[in-house]
């Protein structure tokens, strides 16, 4: 099934210890930016991409789409709209530019490292049940801490680590924001609207390798994930 995405590059550089945007940051002398949007770019049920990034950065972002050698097709399918306060009100305005697409996903564009194989299962889900995310299960230990003292360990056998992409019914996620606005509700990702509505959510797996970039430590990983991916590749 074809889709619209909505593409998440408003991102700031505080956890980076950076005065710019993280996105812009490079790995193998690519920004992160530029290696997020590709897997999205190379498919062809992708028929819109809605970039939504700082109003004072569209020039940055459209610098970096020039410098990548887009066809003009590829170019008339991307649009740059400026994000909200938080990332909920940046998906909303990104989901006001979408068009009759029953599909539309989600990502963050400091996770570099999608593969359309990720997108492949998130599109087959999200098609047969009407909303989809990717995650991993959670590999280590996790407790309850309440003032730097441990309460409880928690089961982590149902426990999962969620990423982007996720997908859902463009009707579905729209009725979703109606809600959170009417409800002053601000949640940490699309699923947390979307589950208000009581609509399942079917979850598929993602990788571990689709990291977010967002510390100093989390650079030195994505440059060993990219080799890693590279070589596999030959």
């Amino acid at each position: 099934m074809d889709y619209e995405l909505i593409f998440l590059a408003a991102g700031q550089g505080k956890r980076m210890n950076t005065d710019q945007n993280k996105m812009w940051l490079e790995l193998a002398s690519e920004p992160i930016f530029v290696h997020a949007l590709k897997p999205f770019l190379a498919d062809s049920r992708c028929k819109h991409i809605v970039i939504v990034c700082q109003a004072d950065e569209k020039p940055i972002v459209q610098h970096f789409l020039g410098k990548m050698a887009l066809s003009a097709s590829e170019l008339a399918q991307i649009e740059v709209v400026p994000g909200g306060v938080e990332r909920q009100h940046s998906v909303k305005n990104g989901l006001a530019k979408c068009g009759a697409s029953e599909l539309v996903l989600v990502h963050d564009g400091a996770r570099p490292f999608v593969s359309l194989a990720m997108i492949d299962r998130l599109c087959e889900a999200a098609s047969r049940e009407g909303a989809a995310i990717c995650a991993v299960k959670v590999k280590d230990t996790v407790k309850r801490v309440e003032r730097g003292v441990v309460q409880k360990t928690v089961d982590r056998e149902n426990l999962w680590q969620v990423q982007t992409p996720q997908a859902f019914k463009q009707e579905t996620l729209k009725e979703a924001h109606a809600k959170a606005a009417i409800d002053d509700f601000l949640g940490t990702d699309e699923a947390s609207l979307v589950e208000r509505l009581d609509v399942p959510i079917q979850v598929v797996e993602g990788s571990y390798y689709n990291i977010k970039i967002t510390t100093p430590e989390d650079m030195p990983l994505a440059q060993a994930i990219l080799e890693e991916l590279e070589e596999n590749k030959h």
